[in-house]
């Protein structure tokens, strides 16, 4: 399914809803020995779908998140207040990608212009409710746990939480990467996920 196919689908309103989404994908293309890998939201998915249908999964990745993610009341407001053709909410929206390389921006802002704030205010708002945090004992699955050190929006202490809670995790921090580390420190974050690949096998 192509980016904007998933743009013109109606975003789901809680991580219980996104989950069955990404299910359903999985089951439509019959993937097997899935690892599935999460970033911010994209972890509390994971993190649920471990906690749901771990006989589906064999491993997990999370990068920058947590086991509950309270959002900060600025971050909502902006969504709330964009400004004059969102201009407002896109500026500070592209400030969270000022490490990322200079090559990347263009492309980050075009889908950023796609989604727009109201979309990014309901993704929020889920992960706002989202709290998994006295469950994460039933996790057994082999975890590999990624966190960007300058990270403010989930900070290491959230990747240290998950990392002493579940009962196969292991934790890496990369020195200097905030919230975005996959795009900050791309290479490092690379081969820690292909060794972990590797020692699923």
């Amino acid at each position: 399914m192509t980016f904007r196919a998933i743009l013109r689908a109606r975003p789901c309103h809680d991580i219980e809803s996104y989950l069955e989404w990404v299910r359903g994908f999985i089951t439509a293309r019959r993937y097997k020995d899935v690892v599935l890998c999460g970033h911010s939201m994209g972890g509390a998915i994971t993190l649920l779908y471990a906690l749901r249908y771990p006989e589906e999964l064999k491993g997990i990745i999370l990068m920058g998140t947590g086991a509950r993610l309270r959002v900060r009341p600025d971050l909502l407001e902006r969504c709330r207040q964009p400004g004059p053709d969102n201009s407002n909410w896109l500026a500070s929206y592209m400030k969270s990608f000022k490490h990322v390389a200079v090559d990347m921006q263009p492309v980050l802002s075009q889908r950023a212009v796609e989604v727009g704030p109201e979309v990014e205010l309901n993704d929020l708002l889920a992960c706002d409710r989202f709290d998994v945090m006295d469950q994460l004992g039933q996790i057994n699955l082999p975890a590999k746990v990624l966190c960007g050190g300058e990270d403010i929006m989930t900070p290491v202490k959230y990747a240290d939480y998950l990392t002493e809670h579940m009962q196969n995790a292991q934790e890496t921090v990369i020195p200097g990467a905030s919230h975005f580390v996959q795009m900050e420190e791309y290479k490092k974050v690379n081969q820690e996920i292909e060794d972990f690949m590797a020692s699923l096998k």
